[in-house]
């Protein structure tokens, strides 16, 4: 698989540039941050973030994960999305998700939690307009684009490839209509080939004139000498974000365990389909994250990341 690390919702801003730095010397392949704009801890912003990151580096690949699109303008988004592709030379991914969890930030931002999917679509329809290149008319319930062109441009001909999120049929349909990568998080091995066999039933169904978007996925979980320490590290800090108990779903869901432990784990979800991992390391300070990634980069990452090359295929909006 091609592996990625997250930036930890509660890491200091200010630190990204080192974050980066180390990601890259590490060989990731992608360095990726998550955002909301309210949330029940501490949250970046993905666009921020990144682009700081891609001032500093200049082979790892930036994904947002994700980016909460709903939330935005959709031609606010694509504006910023094409500067920061730019920013960093080609480099970004945009991962998008409808959000939903935390109804005080759709509040706090005048958009309703009602409709957020239809409101998502229509964004993705209006970002690939932009991302084509050319002027865009476009009249939706949202937006409306009177013959306006985004300049400058992504540096990606068609635009950042976009990861879409969600495990539920909506999600995979518009995966298959407007994703390059499928990406959904706390979800079983078992749960990603039934989903990465249902994109290709809606491929076939939708005849949609794009290639079949790879599967990936978003994994929590803690890498330590001692198997049980990693668990528990886990449990503790994913059941802290998301404010649920995490420890009956652990062994389900979580990517946690020895350096050996991890590798086998991560082995499941290569043998089921996923193609891309992004790495969400739960560690409770600054000096266990540290301590997590280093492992994980010295005695996982050599066992499971492919060398094939990544970014959006030549002839992505082929079929």
């Amino acid at each position: 698989m091609r592996v990625g690390v997250i930036i930890p919702p509660t890491a200091d801003p200010a630190g990204v540039v080192d974050t980066a730095v180390r990601a890259e010397e590490l060989g990731f392949d992608y360095l990726a941050c998550g955002e909301h704009v309210f949330f029940h801890g501490p949250m970046q912003n993905a666009f921020v973030t990144l682009a700081a990151a891609a001032a500093v580096t200049s082979r790892i690949r930036l994904l947002s994960a994700l980016t909460v699109l709903p939330l935005y303008p959709a031609a606010l988004a694509a504006k910023q999305a094409s500067i920061l592709d730019r920013i960093s030379h080609g480099r970004f991914d945009l991962g998008v998700g409808v959000g939903g969890e935390f109804p005080p930030e759709f509040d706090a931002v005048g958009v309703p939690v009602r409709g957020r999917g239809r409101r998502t679509d229509e964004a993705l329809d209006l970002l690939r307009a932009l991302f084509a290149g050319g002027p865009v008319d476009f009249t939706g319930e949202n937006a409306r684009v009177a013959g306006l062109r985004l300049d400058p441009p992504p540096m990606q001909p068609g635009g950042p490839p976009i990861w879409v999120g969600g495990r539920k049929e909506a999600a995979l349909r518009r995966t298959v209509r407007y994703g390059d990568v499928w990406f959904p998080y706390v979800v079983s091995p078992e749960q990603l080939a039934a989903g990465l066999a249902r994109l290709r039933e809606l491929h076939d169904e939708l005849e949609v004139d794009r290639v079949l978007p790879r599967g990936a996925f978003f994994g929590w979980g803690a890498v330590d000498e001692s198997s049980a320490r990693a668990r528990g590290m886990a449990v503790s800090v994913v059941s802290e974000t998301y404010q649920q108990d995490f420890a009956p779903l652990a062994d389900r869901y979580l990517v946690a365990g020895s350096p050996a432990q991890v590798v086998d784990r991560l082995g499941m979800y290569a043998e089921h389909g996923a193609s891309d991992f992004i790495f969400a390391p739960a560690a409770a300070d600054a000096q266990s994250l540290r301590h997590m990634v280093d492992l994980f980069a010295d005695q996982v990452l050599p066992h499971i990341r492919s060398d094939e090359p990544i970014g959006p295929p030549a002839d992505k909006d082929a079929s």
